[in-house]
């Protein structure tokens, strides 16, 4: 008993350590860590600067992307988004290896879709390798994100890239090496967010039109989280394969028996598409979806 109890406090101690380093602040203000793409007319902060407004109207929306770009690590921002009728409405949160969408671009995406009064959101995440994509799924979440701050989050190492929504995982794109070599894990990535009209297929594959009587269109953000490897040219000061960072160590290489219990529940309940599964869009399954996301 003793030895078990001794065993327990190791290992709660060895969590608390890991949470606490994902929870470590990027230091300085939005524009020290940021920069906009919008008219200042659609970026607010609160009093405090904490939290940042992010607008769309008719005549534009608005977005922007770390100074910084990263080769892997965590990645984590909390969102609120766009209450009342959302329609067409889309709010990113996304990496991509460079500020545009550029032909041979890396992406990982977080997208959510707007909705009519309502109906639940619809959150898509998608992999781009190379500038190909259509590797996308959908979740339907359990909580109203309009309601309250979410925390979002991507983990990236050479072994496998997980979505996490409140530390959940929703989604594991795992690397075994595929022959089709979609697994982005050469090009460095910076971090964005946007929030934009997309009412030519966002809601209901483009049936739900943007209704611009409820303009301007608001998604929130704050605690933005990062501990990942800053890319500095020619090469990055570390390098994934030593293991001295917590994200790239063992126990991120896979999801922890805690994580399995939750993804298994996610995918019972809240997937809604998955490429993977769409036989007309692929006749022959991609390579990667054969690989168990639990192993």
């Amino acid at each position: 008993m003793a030895s078990s109890i001794a065993h327990f406090l190791v290992l709660s101690a060895i969590i608390v350590v890991l949470f606490s380093s994902t929870q470590a602040e990027v230091q300085g203000s939005f524009d020290d860590n940021f920069s906009k793409s919008c008219p200042e007319t659609h970026f607010k902060t609160s009093e405090d600067g904490q939290i940042w407004y992010l607008s769309l109207d008719k005549k534009a929306g608005c977005g922007f992307m770390t100074k910084q770009k990263y080769r892997f690590g965590w990645f984590s921002m909390k969102l609120k988004l766009v209450g009342g009728d959302s329609a067409g409405v889309v709010t990113a949160y996304y990496m991509c290896t460079e500020d545009g969408a550029g032909p041979t671009r890396d992406e990982l995406d977080f997208e959510f879709l707007g909705n009519r009064t309502g109906e639940p959101y619809l959150i898509q995440t998608n992999v781009y390798k190379n500038g190909t994509g259509n590797r996308e799924m959908r979740h339907v979440l359990w909580f109203d994100p309009t309601e309250d701050f979410h925390t979002y989050s991507i983990l990236w190492n050479t072994h496998q890239i997980v979505f996490f929504v409140d530390r959940v995982p929703i989604r594991v794109y795992k690397n075994a090496n595929y022959t089709n070599n979609f697994f982005p894990n050469e090009k460095p990535m910076y971090l964005f967010s946007s929030i934009w009209n997309a009412d030519d297929w966002a809601t209901r594959g483009g049936l739900e039109k943007t209704n611009w009587k409820n303009q301007p269109f608001v998604s929130s953000y704050q605690d933005f989280n990062v501990d990942g490897c800053q890319w500095k040219d020619p090469y990055p000061s570390c390098v994934s394969t030593t293991t001295q960072n917590w994200w790239d160590q063992y126990d991120s290489w896979h999801l922890s028996s805690d994580q399995k219990l939750d993804y298994a529940w996610v995918q019972r309940n809240l997937v809604i598409y998955d490429y993977c599964q769409d036989t007309e869009r692929f006749p022959k399954k991609p390579e990667e979806c054969w690989l168990n996301p639990w192993e």
